[in-house]
């Protein structure tokens, strides 16, 4: 039987899926968590937020993540980062997928990619579990209800985590599958419950149509000045830098904190909510994320709580480290309620150096940004993953390798050509480790790092003296208000100064060996910013 809103010339049957039990589409929130509960999906917990744990997977499945080599697309994937599939095999895990699902209940939730109307997508999430239709409500963006009655979606994204794939049969590599078909507009996700692999499949799909009609698609959190849009920040970053926590700063207007477009128009976020880490959240640090995890229909993903009080525990990470809450954008305070921003005015690039050896603050020129943006440098610290006892570097280009279909080169001139267009400023900024490695050092004061943040944005930073960097040739501030000079100059902050010197180069050389793959593709401005 079929229940909810829906195009009645959109209905799955109208797709070709067939033979389904029931089939609820577009249900709101307080349905979705009270089919949720029915189910034994998850617990209802403080101020109404919903508490699931997604069992064996608590983060995304990079390895298992397939693009369909069809003609159409052969020659634009970049094979080396994308696991191909052929389209024989993604027919037959197609076909499979729907015979396994005959005779279950799904969820159809008919949502938008993309805040502005001239360059989002139409995205259907049909979905096994119905806090999964819960959580892309939150992550998408929810059209008008009188809407529904006509909606036909772009793209089709088909969620069945109790499916398992067979890598031979289905030409996968393993029981898990997230399998994108661009000539098909259909994107299968099997054997996983990690909620976040809905989001990142659409935002994969953006970054492969948007970079094609011109217009940049970024892994970054966005802000601008109040009843200013003009004057937007974007802010690059891997997991760990601060890219959420340092976006949501109540003197600004929160765009979004993870996905966004630059288009001629200017900055628009693809999503309508936020999906925050709670590890080690606090009230007195973040208070705005930290109020969201007792909000009704907030998402608690992989979180230990009280059987009793259902009071969270923030610091027991024995499920996961990658512990989150999911919740639109309106439980911001300051959220911006258009998610449209002006064309960015600063563009800061957010790194973890557990080497101690980037200086908190540093200005771009046009090509070391691209140079920087293609190393999307940050660093795993010891204790974080088995057998690491030093920090170990991560470089994960455009600041978001697995969701990057095409290659990187070509988000680097997107980025470099519109930096050039509209004259923004870059910025590095290491929230990492400083007066010695991890192990030794400590990390970069929080305080330090929202003065600097904020004279950059307010222009004040441009007016002050610059040094040159020995090792990496980008400018760096000598003094500025409110933060220590020390701070300012990494190598001051180690006791020991041949120490800092041997770490520096060696940073400066792992920096260079990982760019070597892109300097063939890229023109002789970026190689001359090239360091090592």
């Amino acid at each position: 039987m079929t229940f909810g809103r829906v195009n009645p010339d959109f209905r799955l049957e109208d797709q070709g899926i067939e033979g389904l039990g029931n089939v609820y589409y577009n249900l709101m929130e307080p349905a979705l968590i009270e089919a949720a509960l029915k189910r034994g999906e998850g617990t209802l917990g403080k101020g109404g937020a919903f508490y699931v744990t997604t069992g064996k997977f608590t983060g995304r499945s990079p390895q298992d993540k397939h693009v369909v080599k069809t003609d159409s697309v052969a020659d634009k994937i970049w094979w080396e980062n994308n696991r191909a599939m052929s389209p024989e095999g993604f027919d037959t895990l197609y076909n499979d997928m729907l015979e396994h699902m005959k005779g279950r209940e799904y969820f159809v939730e008919d949502l938008i990619g993309g805040a502005d109307p001239a360059y989002s997508i139409k995205v259907r999430m049909v979905t096994e579990l119905a806090w999964h239709g819960l959580f892309i409500r939150h992550m998408l963006r929810r059209p008008e209800r009188d809407t529904l009655d006509s909606f036909m979606a772009d793209f089709t994204v088909i969620n069945c985590p109790t499916f398992k794939a067979d890598p031979e049969r289905h030409n996968c590599r393993s029981d898990t599958v997230i399998a994108l078909n661009f000539d098909r507009k259909t994107i299968l996700i099997g054997g996983t419950e990690y909620a976040g692999e809905n989001k990142k499949s659409v935002f994969t799909l953006l970054n492969y149509m948007l970079p094609l009609k011109g217009i940049m698609a970024m892994h970054c959190s966005a802000n601008h000045a109040p009843n200013n849009p003009v004057d937007t920040a974007i802010f690059f970053g891997l997991s760990g830098t601060g890219k959420t926590t340092l976006s949501a700063d109540p003197e600004r207007v929160l765009i979004g904190d993870d996905e966004h477009g630059w288009s001629d128009r200017g900055t628009f976020n693809f999503e309508g909510g936020c999906y925050a880490k709670t590890i080690n959240l606090s009230a007195d640090a973040e208070p705005e994320i930290y109020a969201t995890t007792s909000k009704f229909g907030t998402v608690i993903e992989n979180m230990i709580y009280d059987e009793e009080t259902f009071e969270l525990d923030f610091d027991d990470d024995s499920l996961t480290a990658n512990m989150r809450c999911a919740y639109p954008l309106e439980y911001i305070s300051n959220a911006s309620s258009t998610a449209l921003g002006g064309h960015p005015k600063n563009i800061i690039m957010l790194t973890c150096d557990a080497f101690g050896v980037l200086p908190p603050i540093a200005r771009l020129t046009p090509a070391q940004a691209m140079y920087h943006f293609l190393s999307g440098f940050t660093s795993k610290v010891a204790g974080t993953e088995r057998g690491i006892t030093e920090p170990q570097p991560t470089f994960s280009t455009c600041f978001g390798a697995p969701f990057m279909p095409l290659r990187p080169e070509m988000y680097g001139n997107l980025l470099r050509d519109k930096i050039a267009k509209h004259g923004a400023t870059c910025w590095l900024v290491n929230t990492g480790w400083t007066g010695g490695a991890y192990g030794t050092g400590h990390r970069m004061p929080i305080k330090a790092t929202r003065a600097l943040l904020h004279a950059a944005l307010n222009g004040s930073l441009a007016k002050v003296e610059f040094r040159k960097d020995p090792n990496f040739g980008f400018e760096v501030p000598v003094s500025v208000e409110g933060v220590p000079e020390l701070l300012l100059d990494p190598r001051r902050t180690w006791s020991d100064k041949e120490a800092f010197d041997a770490q520096a180069q060696k940073l400066v050389k792992m920096f260079a060996d990982n760019f070597e793959q892109y300097v063939p593709y890229i023109d002789e401005d970026v190689k001359a910013a090239a360091i090592g």
